[in-house]
């Protein structure tokens, strides 16, 4: 009927629906036909009206062909017509969905949002800075010019990954069907129940539970072979799914639970916004009833004292800083509550535990480089709390408690890899050194129990765990522990990250590990300190034909320009990895904080090493991974010490034939992001696509500003810009003041989340928008110079408006840690993935099933 209606003479048209003139409809009429109708006005932004009869039909037709996405984001009538109409040109030719020649025409349309540029000069210590995107900062997060423009990044992302959807879907349909969703964590024994939590198929939160030990174990010691007893009635603590369906949030996240001493009540802590703000509810667990106002604000931080009445909460000031220690009794209104400790100095943050012994609850107060605790004893919860060492600039220290004596783990400028001391409660200063410092050694964390001392090292980037006994009769170690008399606690794989799992009762003589690697899921193991026993009480189960055996970690050594040696953890599939220089390739980077950015193993990564993708982690300066001595060489007047590890890794692997830089992508979230901008700004050549999430990059703006969450504690990590000696080089790092113009920088994917307290969401949206002016104004000189045309897409590379990618993703409702949900961040996943895969021309590409798999069909 369109195509006889279409083919009539524009007269004969006319003459029919003048015909109607007197029912008020001519006009109407007429100009439905003529611009195509309402529906077809809204799927191309009112461009109809320009197009032809066979046009409109043309885009009928795609519609129809489900090619909507086509015509997504367009801009209006009058921008980039020629583009439009060449693009249905190449449609009407025949050229199939997908192809480079269609796809190319459809990122020919797009036109990617121009913030606007209004100048604010910065200036410090005489030097001025014109910040042209300042005023995309707003603390309300209301302001509607911004977020119309947070909104337009969006809608520009999406229609620029508009091809990838099928693929997203693909991926998220794959890393789902991996995803064992009934599942259970292995349960951890604690005075008399084993507390376990545990996950429902379909559901995407987890369910707290416990259940009882059975009379028959109660009364004697736990050991690497024991079992929780699945007939002996569940009782469901906290159902995660329930309390966000219930409250109708869109986010929901548990911070600290715990039950009361006599496990009769319950307390937990939730954000339902993102913020990090946790909002503290007590339930009976016998009726279900909150027993208590909820107190909201808090850090999420909560312990009871041992008389089952009491607890201890941690506020937060205005700018998210947990400061203050309450303490709360049951039965009684909050503002009763007392102040027992609160911290005036703004680079200090504050935390409240209870030692695994459970005789002892301390406050910690730390800022990054300098801690002081404070206790009192857990039975006499109205004492006032006692400074345990008084803090000292530089000098961090932890406790853990047993029989009357702390041990300390204490770090300082004279021992930066730290030593473990022991100290009566009376007198905590006088202490005896039990394992002095090491330069090869660093000691990360102890876990102390009834009779084993367990101690967690570090050495030449691995971790190890080494295994001392206590004396039987609770009395101290009266001389420093021999190294040569403990146990080894020992793993074969080249490259693992290992650490401590919730360890249960204090008399307990099992130590819990966590354990995974590149290949292998993460696994939980019990290690009996007396007989040396262990048992692998479970490896995260991961479906559709998942072996271990299929893939290779490699561990390499890429040498920094100052000749030290940046280790690189790696992994790839056998047999579908060429390893000849052809092979694209992700690396991963943090670098920041003294965090050791271990390898670690991801059933979501299959998706692009069944693909033919390596995966690859820098472990770079600033970070743990090589000891102390590693972090403060990445830091402060050193940062430029992590973009330049980093750079090295990169050439090593090219090097080593593992990929090429046009083959070679990047990622890091967070201070990683930092990382990201960095190394774009210095090398944008040797990479060819980049994810950045929330990243830290207008550092030098937000160190400066001491109204923004987190600035004064950063100022010892990177220094403080009110010196000006700081003040040049983080300038002379910092990614937004040092985005470059003059040359072509990598496909792009920025992320953000709007209610981030750690990196305020106009970071990202900052940093993108002052490339895209510099990348836009570079793309039109080069069309210029080459005679007025833009560079097309290719099957070798992806242009958007003759620029690579350069792309912004804004959770409108989500902080620093986007979605929660488990299903939810998978969505997350897939889109990333999906954006990897197109900046390689491998949507296409299917994933090499698990041998698994094929053995099973077979």
């Amino acid at each position: 009927i369109l195509e006889a209606f279409n083919s009539m003479p524009k007269g004969l048209i006319f003459a029919s629906l003048t015909g109607f003139a007197g029912l008020g409809i001519a006009g109407l009429g007429f100009r439905q036909v003529r611009h195509g109708g309402p529906q077809l006005r809204r799927q191309t932004n009112g461009n109809s009206k320009w197009m032809s009869d066979k046009e409109r039909a043309l885009v009928r037709s795609l519609h129809s062909q489900g090619q909507s996405y086509l015509f997504r984001n367009w801009p209006a009538p009058g921008v980039r017509d020629a583009e439009k109409r060449a693009l249905l040109t190449a449609a009407a030719s025949g050229a199939a969905a997908g192809t480079p020649e269609l796809e190319a025409a459809r990122l020919d349309v797009l036109q990617a949002p121009l913030a606007n540029r209004l100048p604010k000069v910065l200036e410090t210590h005489g030097d001025q800075r014109v910040d042209e995107y300042y005023w995309l900062r707003d603390d309300a997060r209301k302001d509607k010019t911004v977020l119309s423009h947070l909104e337009a990044e969006n809608a520009h992302t999406k229609a620029v990954l508009a091809d990838t959807e099928p693929l997203q879907d693909a991926l998220y349909q794959e890393m789902r069907s991996r995803i064992k969703e009934d599942d259970c964590s292995v349960p951890s024994r604690n005075h008399g129940y084993y507390y376990y939590s545990r996950t429902r198929e379909g559901q995407q939160y987890r369910i707290h539970c416990r259940r009882r030990v059975p009379e028959s174990a109660v009364n004697r010691l736990p050991t690497e072979a024991d079992v929780m007893d699945e007939s002996v009635p569940e009782e469901v603590l906290l159902d995660e799914n329930l309390r966000k369906e219930q409250g109708g949030h869109d986010f929901y996240m548990v911070g600290g639970a715990e039950p009361s001493p006599d496990h009769n009540l319950y307390a937990w802590s939730e954000d339902t916004v993102g913020g990090e703000k946790y909002t503290l509810r007590v339930k009976s667990l016998a009726t279900g009833t909150e027993v208590m106002d909820a107190i909201p604000e808090t850090s999420g931080d909560v312990e009871w004292a041992n008389d089952n009445a009491t607890l201890f909460y941690v506020v937060k000031d205005q700018l998210d800083r947990p400061y203050k220690v309450f303490r709360h009794k049951i039965g009684r209104p909050a503002s009763e509550d007392v102040v027992v400790y609160e911290e005036t100095d703004e680079s200090f943050y504050v935390g409240v535990h209870k030692s695994r012994s459970e005789e002892i609850i301390f406050i910690s107060s730390g800022s990054a480089v300098t801690s002081e605790t404070r206790y009192i004893h857990a039975a006499r919860p109205d004492d006032e709390f006692k400074v345990m060492l008084p803090r000292q600039q530089d000098v961090e220290y932890s406790v853990s408690h047993r029989s009357g004596h702390f041990f300390i783990t204490l770090r300082n400028q004279e021992r930066p890899n730290s030593e473990l001391r022991i100290a009566p409660v009376e007198n905590p200063t006088q202490q005896l050194v039990l394992l002095p410092h090491s330069r090869e050694v660093k000691i990360e964390a102890v876990s102390v129990s009834k009779n084993f001392l367990a101690v967690f090292e570090r050495r030449e980037g691995l971790q190890h765990v080494r295994v001392y006994s206590l004396p039987a009769d609770g009395s101290p170690p009266k001389e420093a522990l021999d190294p040569n008399e403990a146990t080894d606690v020992a793993f074969a794989e080249p490259t693992y990250s290992l650490g401590g799992g919730g360890q249960g009762d204090f008399d307990s003589p099992v130590l819990r590990l966590s354990y995974t690697s590149l290949t292998t899921p993460a696994s939980i193991i019990d290690y009996h300190m007396g007989t040396c026993k262990r048992a692998i009480k479970k490896v995260q189960p991961v479906l559709g034909g998942f072996k271990s055996s299929d893939y290779k970690t490699e561990r390499l050594w890429a040498t920094a320009p100052d000749g030290e040696k940046v280790p690189i953890s790696l992994v790839y599939r056998k047999g579908l990895a060429k390893l000849d220089g052809t092979d694209p390739l992700l690396l991963n980077g943090y670098g920041s904080y003294e965090i050791s950015n271990d390898p670690y193993f991801s059933s979501n990564r299959l998706c692009l090493l069944d693909r033919g993708w390596v995966f690859a982690m820098a472990h770079i300066r600033g970070g743990g991974e090589m000891g102390r001595y590693w972090y403060e060489d990445g830091k402060y007047l050193k940062k430029k010490n992590t973009f330049t590890d980093f750079i090295a890794a990169a050439e090593h692997l090219v090097s080593k034939k593992y990929t090429n830089p046009k083959r070679l992508a990047i990622e890091g979230r967070s201070a990683g992001g930092l990382l990201m901008g960095g190394v774009l700004n210095l090398r944008p050549d040797l990479f060819a696509a980049a994810i950045m999430g929330v990243p830290f990059v207008d550092v030098l703006t937000t160190i400066l500003d001491e109204t923004i969450p987190l600035t004064i504690i950063e100022w010892e990590e990177w220094g403080n810009p009110k010196n000006k000696e700081y003040y040049d080089y983080i300038k002379s790092y910092s990614p937004v003041d040092n985005i470059r113009s003059d040359v072509p920088y990598p496909h792009i994917l920025a992320t953000g989340g709007l209610h981030d307290p750690r990196v305020g969401y106009w970071e990202p949206a900052k940093f993108v928008a002052k490339l895209r002016q510099g990348q836009t104004e570079r793309a039109e000189a080069e069309a210029q110079a080459a005679g007025g045309a833009a560079k097309k897409s290719s099957n070798d590379e992806v242009l958007v408006g003759g620029q690579r990618m350069l792309l912004l993703k804004m959770d409108m409702g989500a902080g620093h840690f986007s979605v929660t949900g488990r299903f939810e961040r998978l969505k997350e996943v897939a889109f990333e993935y999906a954006f990897l895969l197109k900046t390689q021309n491998m949507l296409g590409v299917k994933a090499q099933p698990g041998t698994a798999a094929e053995k099973a069909s077979t």
